[in-house]
C-alpha cells in the first residue's frame, strides 16, 4: 500500500521550503511539491536534500492553468490533504500591481479547490495572513476580532481566500479547511542551510536587514518614523519560520484526527508580542555584532500601523506554541546570509 502524500504548493518558496523539512523529520508521509519558481530558487530542493537526505519530487507548473493542475491530481493518486502556500506576497508590489495579485492569489485558490473536489480529497490547510485584520482598534488580535479594511490588494486576497473556502466548507460538508493567519515569519532553520531567499527585490523587514549588514543593500530605509507607537515605528509580531512550519503539522493532525468544530477553523499564528521596527533593529545589532545603516524614511502605502496576536485560542485547540525568542530569529536569519555568502564565494 503507497504512503498518503502531502501536496505542498509554493513549497521551494519560504515558508513551503521550511515545512517540507519539518514534515520530512517528524511524520511518516509522502511529501509533493508544486512551485514554478515565480519567487523562489531550484536550489531550495538541494538544501532540503542537503538537510533530511530526502529529494522532493517538485512540479514546476503555474497553479492559475487549471488544465496543468488536472495532470498534476491525476498523476498522485494517494493525495490526502493539501497546504496551499503558493501566492504572490509583496505588499508593496501589491499596490503598484493589483491584476497580478487578484488573479494568481485567488485563480490558484480555486483551481486547487475545485480539484479538490473532483479527486475527493478532504483536508485543506489554507496559508493565510494577519493583514485580513487591516488597521484593527483593540490588540491583541482574537480569531474572532472583526477585520478591518484590506490595506492592500495582497491582504483583500487573503480576506476574500478565506470567505472562499468558507463558502467551500459550507457548500461541501466533507471539506475539512483551516485557515493560519501568520504574523511576520522571520529567521531560518537552525543549520543555517536554508532561509528567506527571495528571487525578486526583499520586501519583509528581516532579509533586508540582513542583506544591509552584509553590504547587498548600501542603505536600508525604516518606513515610517511618526506612527502612534512607542518610538514612532511600526509594531509587528515576529515569529520563528520553524515555529510556524511545526504549526502546519499540528493542524493537519487536527483535521485528520477529526478534532474540528466545524469544518472551516481559523487560527493566528504569532509570539503574542508586539516588536517595534527599531527593537527588530536593535535585536539584530546585538546578536550579530554589525551596525545597520539605515535612515528614517516616509511611511509606506498599505502598511498596517500595530498588530500582534493573541495566541491563547491556538495553544489551547493545536496544541501548538512558539519555541523561538526574538534573538534566535535574528541569529539564524544571520546566520543564513553568512551561509549565502560563503556559496557565493565557493
Amino acid at each position: 500500500m503507497n504512503k498518503k502524500t502531502i501536496l505542498v504548493t509554493g513549497g521551494a518558496g519560504y515558508i513551503g521550503s521550511h515545512t517540507i523539512i519539518e514534515l520530512i523529520e517528524n511524520t511518516n508521509y509522502n511529501i509533493v511539491s508544486v512551485d514554478n519558481f515565480s519567487n523562489s530558487s531550484h536550489k531550495t530542493f538541494d538544501r532540503i536534500e542537503k538537510i533530511t537526505g530526502k529529494r522532493i519530487k517538485n512540479y514546476a507548473i503555474d497553479l492559475c492553468d487549471a488544465s496543468e493542475v488536472e495532470k498534476l491530481f491525476t498523476s498522485e493518486k494517494d493525495i490526502t490533504g493539501i497546504i496551499h502556500f503558493a501566492a504572490f506576497k509583496s505588499v508593496s508590489e501589491s499596490v503598484a500591481e493589483p491584476y497580478k495579485y487578484h488573479h494568481n492569489n485567488i485563480a490558484s485558490l480555486l483551481n486547487i479547490l475545485e480539484a479538490c473536489l473532483k479527486h475527493n480529497i478532504s483536508n485543506f490547510i489554507f496559508s493565510s495572513s494577519c493583514s485580513v485584520y487591516g488597521n484593527i482598534e483593540k490588540l491583541p488580535v482574537k480569531e474572532d476580532s472583526k477585520l478591518g479594511k484590506a490595506e492592500s490588494p495582497y491582504a483583500f486576497t487573503k480576506q476574500a481566500g478565506e470567505e472562499i473556502i468558507k463558502d467551500y466548507a459550507r457548500a461541501f460538508p466533507k471539506l475539512n479547511t483551516v485557515a493560519l493567519r501568520y504574523f511576520n515569519p522571520v529567521g531560518a532553520h537552525t543549520s543555517g542551510l536554508i532561509g528567506e531567499d527571495p528571487i525578486n527585490k526583499p520586501s519583509n523587514l528581516v532579509p533586508v536587514i540582513t542583506k544591509t549588514a552584509i553590504g547587498k543593500i548600501p542603505e536600508m530605509t525604516v518606513y515610517g518614523k511618526d506612527y502612534p507607537t512607542r518610538d514612532g515605528t511600526c509594531i509587528r509580531d515576529y515569529i520563528h519560520v520553524t515555529d510556524v512550519a511545526i504549526a502546519h503539522i499540528k493542524a493537519l493532525e487536527y483535521i485528520l484526527n477529526g478534532k474540528q468544530k466545524s469544518n472551516f477553523s481559523i487560527f493566528n499564528l504569532g509570539s503574542g508580542d508586539g516588536v517595534s521596527v527599531l527593537e527588530a533593529i536593535n535585536a539584530f545589532e546585538k546578536v550579530s555584532g554589525e551596525k545597520l545603516n539605515y535612515k528614517l524614511g516616509d511611511k509606506r502605502p498599505g502598511d498596517v500601523i500595530s498588530i500582534y496576536s493573541d495566541t491563547s485560542y491556538s495553544e489551547k485547540e493545536l496544541g501548538w506554541k512558539t519555541k523561538f525568542s526574538l534573538d534566535e530569529m535574528m541569529e539564524t536569519a544571520w546566520k543564513w546570509e553568512l551561509e549565502q555568502k560563503k556559496e557565493e564565494r565557493s
